[in-house]
């Protein structure tokens, strides 16, 4: 059973996402077409082959971005979510219709179940009682409480305690259900526990530090549906079939997450065949049109909830001026990235929420490429010209570093574009990239970077709350809970954020939401460029995969996958 369309409405008072594509899982019977229409549905030309009755074979999911953090409370990457999905268990997940579907919990709470209380304050959760951690210890309420007080502990470096921390009087009622209640109403607490992933009680509380379990990470245990084999680092790791997992499948014996920086022998390996699923950024789009051409693969280009960003420092005193920030976008040639680096796949947007949220605000002011009122804006603010043509003020020269992954050459190009667009108008950008397991280390989480490109999924399943990137408490360099490392801080968007999840009236809630993205349009503490159309390609036979705009990472189903045979 799954939480309806109508009670999660009435719950958070916001509509189910309504995307702009329906996607349809692949099926097609051995040795049938497998293709994506015109307007890029997976579908079958047969009927669905039927799914092995116990895992077999292997899928090879190449990632252009290593995981490196197995520890799902902490911050951490998006790309680490594609180990997250399948090693651990939220209690609730979100599927690609944004519909929850129970995980660790043997019914999502509603109101008509009487699991949530009419003022919304009061939840149940009955768990699902044939659920084990992968060294055969149950689970039980007991591991609920645990992860929640440990969310909740302001000590503990949390990636998102927005809404848990409104969780009291936690009673354990037996081994599989437990009560809650909320301090205040939250209403995307739905939603941001469908992305907590859950770790075993009784192998956390023995480390000294819960934050980094030396023993645990040497082989992390979790619920899902497959479990830890290995890892070689700046390789691959290596996960198994659960044999004894609580739900449906896994279908695969193995899946190997193989680590590829450089994107064009990440494509050459799809195209020989070594890799099955590119997922993370995808395939280049220069590659797009030749890739679809491809024997035996299935290729489509599909809408990703990420934001492509220049995420800044408001730390540095370069970026504490909102008319630099300004003149950067002003000068930005956004439009030429998007058409000449991207070749027209992204959609340009203003707004750090995807097209398809229903709080979209599709007002906002539009980008205008000018460099000469660039130049204006930053003459009118004081900032002149050096003896080198770089623009200095009160002794801060306008120069800075921007970083992003090694290896990503749609992205070094965009970077050098940038590097001239901007030295156009006096400002210096020295370009200084990372493999992935630096960058998005304590280098992001920490704030230690003056500007990074980045792809930012700024939303928490189809709940377009975004306290965790925005508020000023969740800033993490500052001890806040959140990945708001571009550490900007506003009364106003604080205010706005509270009001928006402390509602269930969706028309409140979307006022709340439109009047955030138009302040957060004008203070540009990001450069917005586009939302992800991500090319995405699986080797034809591969059934199961289904593309979800409310997740971070599309193997978020791998224990649906299978070959067909």
């Amino acid at each position: 059973m799954s939480i309806t369309k109508d009670s999660f409405e009435s719950l958070t008072g916001q509509p189910v996402m309504a995307t702009r594509r329906r996607f349809l899982s692949m099926g097609a019977a051995a040795g049938a077409l497998v293709f994506c229409d015109a307007s890029g549905n997976w579908v079958s030309a047969a009927f669905a082959a039927t799914a092995p009755t116990s895992p077999t074979g292997q899928i090879v999911l190449g990632l252009s971005q290593e995981p490196t953090i197995f520890m799902p409370l902490i911050p951490h990457a998006d790309v680490d979510n594609a180990v997250y999905f399948n090693l651990f268990s939220p209690l609730w997940s979100v599927d690609e219709k944004g519909a929850f579907q129970p995980e660790l919990v043997s019914e999502v709470p509603t109101l008509e179940n009487g699991g949530i209380s009419q003022d919304g304050l009061t939840w149940k959760l009955k768990l699902n009682e044939k659920a084990k951690w992968h060294d055969g210890t149950p689970f039980t309420a007991e591991d609920v409480k645990f992860n929640l007080e440990l969310i909740r502990d302001p000590k503990f470096p949390a990636a998102n305690r927005a809404g848990i921390d409104q969780i009291t009087d936690i009673e354990i009622a037996g081994p599989h259900e437990l009560t809650f209640r909320l301090s205040k109403l939250y209403a995307p607490l739905p939603s941001i526990l469908s992305w907590t992933f859950l770790v075993p009680k009784h192998l956390i509380e023995k480390e000294s530090n819960p934050a980094q379990p030396t023993a645990f990470l040497e082989r992390p245990i979790g619920t899902g549906p497959f479990m830890w084999s290995e890892r070689s680092p700046g390789d691959h790791v290596t996960l198994v079939a659960n044999p004894h997992f609580h739900g449906t499948g896994p279908r695969a014996k193995a899946l190997v997450f193989k680590y590829i920086p450089d994107g064009t022998v990440l494509y050459t390996q799809f195209q020989t065949g070594a890799i099955d699923y590119v997922g993370l950024l995808g395939i280049s789009p220069d590659k797009f049109e030749e890739a679809q051409s491809l024997p035996e693969r299935v290729v489509s280009a599909t809408p990703q909830p990420m934001i492509e960003t220049i995420w800044f420092n408001l730390g540095k005193d370069v970026f504490k001026d909102p008319a630099v920030r300004q003149a950067l976008y002003v000068a930005m040639d956004k439009k030429g990235i998007i058409d000449q680096i991207y070749y027209g796949l992204p959609s340009e947007t203003e707004s750090f929420l995807p097209h398809e949220s229903w709080a979209h605000n599709s007002n906002l002011p539009t980008h205008e490429y000018n460099p000469e009122k660039a130049i204006q804006i930053l003459d009118e603010a004081g900032w002149k010209p050096g003896p080198d043509g770089i623009r200095e003020k009160d002794g801060v020269r306008l120069e800075f570093t921007n970083s992003t992954t090694s290896g990503n050459p749609v992205r070094e190009q965009t970077q050098q574009l940038l590097q001239q667009n901007w030295l156009d108008i006096g400002v210096k950008m020295t370009i200084s990239n990372f493999p992935a397991a630096v960058i998005w280390g304590d280098y992001w989480n920490m704030s230690k970077f003056d500007s990074v490109v980045a792809g930012i999924n700024f939303m928490v399943g189809p709940d377009p709350d975004a306290t965790s990137s925005f508020a000023s408490s969740a800033i993490p360099v500052k001890g806040g809970s959140g990945s708001n490392t571009a550490q900007y801080s506003n009364e106003e968007v604080d205010r706005l954020l509270a009001e928006g999840a402390s509602t269930v009236d969706p028309a409140e809630r979307k006022k709340a939401y439109l009047k955030m993205q138009e302040i957060i349009r004008q203070d540009l503490p990001y450069l917005p460029i586009f939302q992800y159309n991500m090319v995405q390609g699986v080797k034809a036979g591969l059934q199961g995969f289904t593309p979800n705009v409310n997740v971070q990472d599309n193997s978020w189903n791998a224990y649906t996958w299978y070959w067909a045979t």
